[in-house]
């Protein structure tokens, strides 16, 4: 593939050079991206309405443009999907994401247009290729294929000419032709709506490629690699494809998967690549293997601000551009986009971890915490609270979700959690007290809340049988792709569900 390898090493050069472009001056590249946006979509009904010929600076933008959630804009995007042009982007929207990053019975479309996907999606996709490439100058990933771990797609029920379904089957059905050659399996298998049958044939299809790199989520991506060792009766990966060299992950924390990865996947030339590419964009990409942060991407049609969390539910909250963030704050992210969203917030958080370049570090959901006491617990600093844990106690997490139990007359509250171990700790008592404490260095509110037990009670740590998870998963028909367990919830819903389930298992 001489002439393949030929084509990737020019769009590598070509991408890293812009890269740096915006690293250095990332404020002009952004107001650079929001006004031509703004100039594009002008002729829109969207654009129209908030008469975007006046529009001349961000300020200006800000003051015209409110800010949106997916019910702001659903009637827009049911118009669309029946067919009608020129509404929030010009032209035609085809496609439409169905989203996946939450297990909540509400479903939303996001609206995929032609220049999300060629300037946004698949130019991050070339990011992720051009940083890897940079960093690692003799990799050999280009000698062979790429697994991608996707979604499925539907032909939407409102017209036969839109379609619906995970992002990552959306970008596998646009994919451009010439990278069909350097990927597996084939579309027949790769967009597969039954999960089960559909990991079962990826397995059989894959084992007799030269497979270097694997792009999906963590959890989904383990249930493969595992029916694969399972097929080939080998012991660890690298049996199979000893090539390998790269997985390309994201969705959720890596932290309590990595030791798992590591064991399937024994070697020290293995490296792991964390991405942020959501239904709504492609926004950050771990362009240091050595840190955990990732580099937020500014020319890639998206203009970004900021909303502090703790004005979040404000009637009229602030939102800030990168000129005015904060390192170590915690900020709900709105976007702007070439798919024709407006100031919309997307439901996740973020904290900077750096300045020129900016970099960031997903923190949670918007929704998905826990604050029933006061104490704001979010995902971040459960995940890293969880991971040491599991350190310390020499086990392995496959998953987890937490709840409050609320008080009542005969009991404080507090927080129980329900985790499967691929390896339990020998000692459960002593899991929680180190979760426990590590939460109260990370999170002062929590601590707060726990001293002395005044307000919460020591948390609760319940061991979820084998395949528990995976079965409520299958129930809710959420098996797959990119969806994932619920982290934390500020109510019981989701864990009385697995907990009944669980309950149920022999």
């Amino acid at each position: 593939m001489p002439l393949l390898n030929s084509i990737y090493s020019w769009l590598m050069i070509k991408r890293r050079s812009q890269i740096e472009l915006f690293k250095k001056y990332p404020f002009d590249v952004q107001q650079e991206t929001l006004l031509k946006l703004i100039k594009k979509a002008k002729d829109t009904e969207w654009g129209k309405q908030y008469n975007f010929t006046s529009i001349k600076n961000i300020k200006e933008f800000q003051q015209a443009v409110p800010l949106q959630d997916y019910d702001t804009i659903k009637g827009y995007v049911e118009r669309l999907r029946n067919g009608e042009k020129n509404l929030l982007w010009p032209g035609e929207i085809k496609w439409f994401a169905k989203s996946s990053g939450t297990t909540s019975d509400k479903s939303k479309f996001i609206p995929v247009s032609k220049d999300a996907l060629e300037d946004c999606h698949f130019r991050g996709g070339k990011d992720v290729l051009a940083i890897y490439a940079d960093s690692f100058p003799d990799s050999k990933i280009f000698n062979g294929k790429s697994l991608a771990l996707g979604g499925t797609h539907q032909i939407n029920n409102f017209s036969n000419d839109s379609y619906y379904g995970d992002l990552s089957a959306i970008l596998i059905q646009n994919i451009p032709f010439w990278v069909e050659f350097s990927r597996t399996p084939d579309n027949s298998i790769a967009l597969m709506d039954e999960w089960e049958e559909k990991i079962d044939l990826m397995a059989h299809a894959t084992i007799k490629e030269n497979v270097t790199t694997i792009a999906g989520v963590p959890s989904w991506t383990l249930v493969l690699i595992k029916k694969i060792l399972e097929i080939t009766n080998k012991t660890n990966l690298l049996e199979v494809w000893p090539d390998l060299e790269l997985f390309v992950h994201g969705g959720v924390n890596f932290g309590p998967y990595r030791d798992q990865f590591k064991k399937l996947i024994p070697s020290e030339k293995m490296n792991y690549m964390e991405t942020y590419n959501a239904s709504e964009g492609f926004f950050a990409i771990q362009d240091d293997l050595q840190s955990d942060d990732m580099l937020l991407l500014l020319d890639a049609g998206i203009f970004y601000e900021f909303i502090p969390m703790n004005q979040i539910h404000e009637e009229h909250p602030t939102a800030y551009t990168l000129e005015n963030v904060e390192i170590g704050k915690n900020y709900a992210i709105v976007i702007t986009t070439n798919g024709g969203l407006w100031r919309y917030i997307i439901g996740d958080t973020v904290v900077f971890t750096s300045k020129f370049p900016f970099k960031i570090k997903v923190s949670g959901r918007t929704k998905h915490y826990i604050n029933t006491f006061g104490e704001e617990l979010i995902i971040d600093n459960a995940d890293k609270a969880i991971q040491l844990a599991a350190e310390k106690t020499n086990s392995q997490i496959l998953e987890y979700t937490a709840a409050p139990v609320f008080m009542s007359l005969e009991k404080k509250g507090s927080h129980q959690w329900l985790i499967e171990f691929e390896k339990q700790p020998k000692d459960l008592d002593y899991f929680a007290s180190v979760l426990d404490n590590e939460l109260k260095s990370l999170n002062s509110d929590y601590e707060a809340k726990r001293y002395k037990n005044m307000t919460l009670d020591f948390p609760t740590v319940q061991i979820a049988k084998p395949g528990t998870f995976y079965q409520w998963l299958k129930e809710i028909g959420k098996l797959g792709g990119q969806h994932k367990v619920p982290r934390l919830s500020n109510n019981r819903k989701f864990i009385d569900q697995i907990i009944a389930i669980n309950n149920k298992r022999s």
